[in-house]
């Protein structure tokens, strides 16, 4: 082999490895089996940098290669993220491309969400961009309603001391104090009244003990009380309560008919009759015998007549004598 071949051949190495080099410096294998480029257009990358990583479920799959620009005058300010996918992996165009915080020491990667349906990605294709807030931005984006609402409570209070500060005057702001004061020495008393309230508490104990002690008897007795009723055949002596009240509404219903001796007596106006003449007659006899008792009692040795009744002097309660 000439010498002119050989140096050709090195300079052709060379030059290979040249290429090789400033491809794998840029991220890219000129060497792999499937090369797909994506792009993706953000308005806000979030610190995303080239050379992040791409991931598909959590497996490295890529990097970002490029970030520039977009260079439409209607997309103005808008960020353009070329991806190198090293990966035969197929997903279709509806898949998202979503810029996620790898830690929280910062830093910027990316995670394909793939999408099966509709038609599938190829190399040149726009994916769906998205940008997943970080811890510190969800927690700012949760703080400032927070911070708002706070500054506008901080005016309202400063807004509100100013009023009254300027309401208050001298003389006023005096009889605050004073106010204060009297509050300062009607707490003081209030103390004084409860230490008064303990103390007689303690003194009491020994009565409210003894007052307890016998509650407790008490309660015991009626819980024996109690327990002697339950045991107590109450059925029977109610049923035995029922008999005597049947039985005394029977002589009752009697009576009412006028059946049996004291039944008569009720009913019959004969026997009441003859008892009113009978008592009416025993009164007679009995005021006769106050007025004239020597009608019942009669002793003469001479043979002189009784008195003999009258009823008319009976009647007008007048002594019967022999004097006309």
């Amino acid at each position: 082999m000439s010498r002119e071949l050989k140096t050709g051949l090195i300079a052709i190495i060379v030059i290979a490895l040249f290429v090789w080099g400033f491809n794998f410096l840029k991220g890219e294998n000129i060497f792999a089996k499937s090369q797909r480029h994506f792009f993706v257009e953000y308005n806000n990358i979030q610190g995303l940098k080239k050379s992040s990583s791409v991931t598909i479920n959590g497996l490295q799959v890529g990097k970002v290669v490029d970030i520039k620009f977009n260079k439409d005058p209607e997309k103005k300010g808008k960020l353009i993220v070329e991806l190198l996918i090293e990966n035969d992996f197929e997903f279709s165009k509806k898949s998202i491309a979503k810029i996620y915080s790898a830690s929280l020491m910062g830093g910027q990667s990316m995670a394909i969400i793939p999408s099966y349906e509709g038609e599938l990605a190829v190399s040149g294709d726009f994916l769906n961009g998205e940008v997943e807030s970080d811890i510190f931005s969800a927690v700012g984006e949760k703080l400032n309603p927070l911070q708002a609402k706070l500054e506008s409570v901080i005016v309202s209070a400063d807004s509100l001391l100013l009023g009254l500060n300027q309401t208050l005057t001298i003389e006023s702001r005096k009889s605050l104090n004073r106010s204060i004061k009297g509050l300062e020495y009607t707490i003081g008393d209030v103390r004084k009244t409860i230490g008064s309230v303990n103390q007689l508490l303690d003194s009491s104990k020994v009565g409210i003990k003894v007052t307890f002690d016998k509650t407790k008897v008490i309660t015991e007795n009626f819980a024996k009380l109690s327990d002697t009723l339950v045991n107590a055949n109450i059925g029977l002596m109610v049923k035995k309560a029922q008999q005597s009240l049947d039985y005394v509404n029977q002589l009752m219903a009697g009576i009412q008919k006028g059946e049996g001796s004291f039944g008569k007596f009720v009913k019959d106006e004969t026997m009441y009759n003859n008892l009113t003449n009978m008592s009416k007659e025993l009164e007679e006899l009995i005021r006769e015998m106050k007025l004239n008792p020597k009608r019942f009692v009669h002793f003469s040795l001479f043979g002189r007549r009784a008195v003999p009744y009258d009823p008319e002097k009976n009647k007008k309660n007048v002594t019967n004598t022999n004097k006309k």
